[in-house]
């Protein structure tokens, strides 16, 4: 699976990141950034620039996307939906952000996320992952499948 979160600068001179309101399929009714799963024959980079087209409209080349992330979830009440997360950031990208089937996107301010409408466990690392660190992280969820009962997340340093 991958992730792929856009910035640019806001108006305001603030950055904003590019999540969507998910549409159908896992996590549906819940904000996300867009990603799925990588397809045969596919690295991960590309499947976040591949997703984040046609989830966004937005184009972004393989280069430009930085690996920030690795995320493992993990749902006991659901081993089926257990599942690990490269997690990719870029800045540099072409086109204007339009709804689809999956995703209708909005950009959010950086520092303002919508995290009652998140996954639990993006307050726990994706406003470090949006300034710039690289992290591994481990989530557990409870019985619920909604709320994180256990968490790993740590600083790895950049091999560039």
């Amino acid at each position: 699976m991958c992730l792929c979160f856009l910035t640019r600068p806001a108006p305001d001179g603030n950055r904003e990141v590019l999540l969507g309101r998910k549409k159908t399929g896992f996590g549906t009714g819940k904000i996300v950034g867009p990603g799925g799963h990588v397809e045969p024959g596919e690295t991960a980079a590309q499947a976040a620039a591949r997703e984040t087209a046609e989830e966004s409209g937005l184009v972004v080349n393989v280069g430009d996307l930085r690996e920030a992330a690795s995320v493992t979830f993990r749902f006991p009440a659901k081993p089926a939906w257990d599942m690990q997360v490269a997690v990719f950031v870029a800045d540099r990208f072409t086109g204007e952000a339009r709804e689809t089937a999956e995703l209708a996107p909005r950009w959010y301010p950086i520092d303002d996320l919508p995290g009652r409408d998140m996954w639990d466990d993006n307050r726990y690392w994706l406003p470090q992952v949006l300034a710039g660190q690289r992290i591994r992280a481990e989530f557990v969820f409870a019985d619920d499948c909604e709320t994180v009962a256990e968490r790993r997340v740590v600083a790895v340093a950049d091999a560039r």
